[in-house]
């Protein structure tokens, strides 16, 4: 946590974590070192459109779900 910044509690995948305050949805992913180009992201219960990342921000108690997806054949 950097000087004047608060962290707030959320869950991410069913795991509770301090994250900073005021991160939209893609400012969450990469400070969790997530690349955004293959997953889907559910915030408290409703999808989040990919273009709507940069404005949707990650509040106090909010539940994400991140789902990876994995090629294979």
């Amino acid at each position: 946590m950097s000087a004047g910044t608060k962290d707030i509690q959320i869950v991410v995948n069913g795991q509770l974590r301090a994250a900073p305050e005021g991160q939209s949805v893609i400012e969450l992913l990469a400070w969790l070192e997530i690349d955004g180009a293959r997953v889907a992201v559910e915030l408290n219960r409703s999808i989040v459109r990919r273009d709507d990342w940069e404005k949707t921000e990650v509040g106090e108690g909010a539940t994400l779900e991140i789902v990876q997806f994995v090629g294979g054949g």
